[in-house]
Formats: structure tokens, sequence, C-alpha cells
């Protein structure tokens, strides 16, 4: 009998490129930026503290993560059951890594949590922030696509 290192569905390790990674990284952020930057507006439109204003930012970056992956599975013929499973391995670690740089680069941003949508300082210091968020998750996206985990199992629904 011939043994097989993966079984049960998982994906094939695959063959991980830097291209690969960056364009997996650069859709996680997407779902993110949506995410942040609604969650952001809406507590800083509505002068919310800092910390509930975070908690909804990144609550709504990982439900539009999420949904910018099931959105795509669910279109290669996924129930919904299946694509949020899908959705979760494909995106945790990445949605994770990136609203923790992310917003720690915005709370090390001197008086960014001070400033509000009209001020230059807010759209700069979020910008910023998705930019190093980028640069952090990239070589992890490789490292996990390369392990067949990540963004590794959404490739097999393209």
């Amino acid at each position: 009998m011939r043994q097989h290192e993966h079984t049960h569905g998982a994906p094939a390790p695959a063959s991980a490129t830097w291209p690969m990674a960056a364009q997996a990284t650069v859709h996680c952020l997407t779902g993110c930026a949506i995410g942040e930057i609604v969650g952001m507006a809406i507590g800083t439109a509505l002068s919310w503290h800092n910390a509930p204003t975070m908690a909804l930012a990144i609550a709504l970056a990982f439900v539009f993560g999420y949904s910018l992956t099931m959105r795509g599975v669910l279109r290669a013929g996924l129930d919904l059951r299946s694509a949020v499973r899908v959705a979760l391995a494909a995106d945790t670690v990445s949605i994770l890594i990136m609203e923790i740089v992310d917003n720690a680069t915005i709370l090390a941003f001197p008086g960014a949590m001070d400033a509000t949508l009209s001020d230059a300082l807010f759209w700069g210091s979020l910008a910023l922030s998705f930019l190093v968020a980028f640069v952090v998750t990239t070589p992890v996206n490789k490292w996990m696509i390369g392990k067949g985990k990540g963004h590794a199992v959404v490739h097999q629904y393209h």
C-alpha cells in the first residue's frame, strides 16, 4: 500500500513563488483594507473611542477577508459550509498577522489614533499600516503556500 503524505482532500504543497505569495497577500489585504476602512470610518464618524473603533475595524476586516474568498469558492461550486471551511483555512493566519501588524503600526504612528476622516494623517497612517502589513505577511504566505496551507487551499478552486 502506497502512503500519501496528504490525505482527506488536503492540497499537496504548492511550489511557492514570491509572485504567488504577493498575489495571495494582496487578495487578503484587499478584504482587510475594506473592512478596516469601513470600521474606522464608522467609528470615527460616530466619535467612538479608539478601542471600540479598532474592534469594529478588526471584526470587519475578518468578515470582508473571508467574504472575498467565499465568493470565489462558492462560484466554483462549493456549498456554504465547505466555503466557510476553505475561507477559514485560507485566510485566518494571514488576516490575523495583517491585523496585528497594521494596528500596531497605526498605534505607533504619532497622532494617528486621534485623526479624523478629513485628516491626511488618518489616510496616510492607514496606507502606511497596510504597506507594512503587506511586507510582513507576504513571507508568511509564501511559507504557508509552500506547506500546502493558507491560500494554497483556495488554488484548487480557481
